[in-house]
């Protein structure tokens, strides 16, 4: 395995040459250490492990080194195209990952939601798109979101080496959006776009992948709301004082997902069985019906489906909205609706194995770099659970990266060595407690007094 991880390397490494520089070296001890530092993939940590590397020659590599990180992720999506891709089981998956940062410097931070750690917090956000098909996917692009306070300051995107092409705000949904234009643009095949409820709390994000005429399976919040027929939207005739009214008005009633699915009668829930598990058939209860979906100001409402599933039990409802339904059974609307739980795999491996949320990195390129050289062995990994899946089934990224770990390349380390590396592990965690009580004592002193 880890030759084919080496020739994998080598069928990327044209990205990391220029005219000037081969970085090529470089990226694959990056990717070594991806796969060789433990739990923590720091640039420390890699250092330690990968032999001829240092953290300040990695730090170089990642944070100033001229290579594209947009032609290495569109290679990943071309790759994993060919071996995921489908008109009709293939997905394209849309989900966000949080990232706690602590510091002003790291580009995009800023105190915000985070779903990793389920709150409010210091941190950044991207927005990730994952192919996937049964239960093999992978990550094929991504881009950091830049909060409302980042673009208005322009100073502080430049010091972060933002682009100035960049430096717009951009919704997540604007982002999601984008990404799928790219996948299309590379004429990737899927069947349908999937993404949560935080993609679907308006009708931006469902209505612009319908405009583009690609099928979406939506999840939505219990409050979102439908119409269980046409509201045909009209603009009422003016009025004897007055004037003319501008906005569109409907009579139809209109109802919350939730009580909607609430309402339905236990007979018209039927059981499907949505996949295999390794703990059996996945079984659920699901519903559906067409409903229609206005966002209060277009001249026109859109028509939906409405699926709805729960477990036997009751719990874990999940309620999305799909355009374009037409023919699809019951059975492969639940199926599409829980394909997303993908993703989350996704971003397990991605932290757990591979090293996502480890990075060293406060500019624009150097996190872009990072996620990059991530989704590159991530698609690695990939190809080899597809290739391996009749001899060894179960083979996980776990698995992978402990084969990797053990049998690529490793510093014999002394103890001597080792002894050194805690200490200089010691001085830099010194050095960042001292970093923040400045910051903290500086916050108190500029901080205005409150009056009792």
């Amino acid at each position: 395995m880890a030759k084919r991880f080496c020739s994998f390397l080598k069928d990327y490494s044209f990205h990391f040459v220029s005219y000037r520089r081969d970085v090529s070296e470089r990226a694959r001890q990056y990717a070594y250490g991806l796969m060789q530092a433990g739990q923590r993939k720091n640039m420390d940590r890699m250092a330690e492990v990968v032999p001829n590397t240092s953290s300040q020659n990695l730090q170089q590599f990642l944070t100033h080194s001229k290579w594209d990180s947009r032609e290495v992720i569109d290679h990943v999506a071309q790759d994993a195209g060919k071996l995921l891709g489908d008109p009709r089981d293939a997905c394209l998956i849309l989900d966000e990952s949080g990232f706690v940062k602590q510091g002003p410097k790291s580009v995009g931070v800023a105190r915000q939601w985070l779903g990793r750690i389920g709150k409010v917090d210091n941190g950044q956000v991207a927005v990730y798109a994952a192919l996937a098909k049964g239960r093999f996917a992978t990550l094929i692009d991504t881009q950091l979101y830049l909060p409302e306070k980042w673009v208005e300051d322009r100073e502080r995107c430049k010091e972060a080496g933002i682009p100035d092409k960049e430096i717009v705000f951009r919704t997540k949904e604007e982002l999601g959006l984008s990404m799928v234009r790219r996948a299309l643009k590379k004429e990737l095949k899927f069947g349908w776009v999937g993404a949560d409820a935080g993609y679907g709390k308006g009708t931006g994000f469902m209505f612009g992948l319908d405009d583009m005429g690609v099928r979406c399976v939506i999840d939505v919040h219990s409050d979102f709301r439908v119409y269980l027929k046409d509201p045909k939207p009209r603009i009422p005739p003016k009025g004897k004082k007055g004037r003319a009214p501008q906005s569109y008005k409907t009579d139809e009633f209109v109802i919350e997902v939730k009580p909607l699915v609430e309402s339905v009668n236990a007979s018209f829930w039927k059981r499907v069985i949505v996949r295999d598990t390794t703990r059996g058939p996945l079984e659920l209860f699901a519903y559906s019906q067409e409903v229609y979906v206005w966002d209060g100001a277009s001249e026109y409402a859109r028509c939906f489906c409405l699926i709805a599933t729960k477990m036997l039990d009751g719990s874990d409802i999940k309620i999305s909205l799909v355009n374009k339904a037409k023919g699809l059974s019951l059975k492969r609307l639940a199926f599409m609706q829980r394909q997303r739980y993908w993703v989350e795999r996704v971003f397990e491996d991605a932290k757990s194995e591979c090293g996502m949320a480890d990075y060293q990195a406060r500019k624009w390129n150097a996190w872009h770099h990072h996620m990059a050289l991530v989704m590159m062995v991530m698609l690695f990994m990939l190809t080899e659970r597809i290739n391996q899946k009749e001899t060894h089934p179960l083979l996980s990224c776990a698995d992978i990266e402990e084969l990797l770990a053990k049998f690529l390349p490793r510093k014999d380390v002394t103890k001597e060595e080792v002894l050194e590396h805690l200490e200089t592990r010691h001085e830099k965690r010194q050095l960042a407690i001292e970093s923040h009580r400045r910051c903290a004592k500086k916050r108190r002193t500029t901080a205005p007094v409150q009056q009792l």
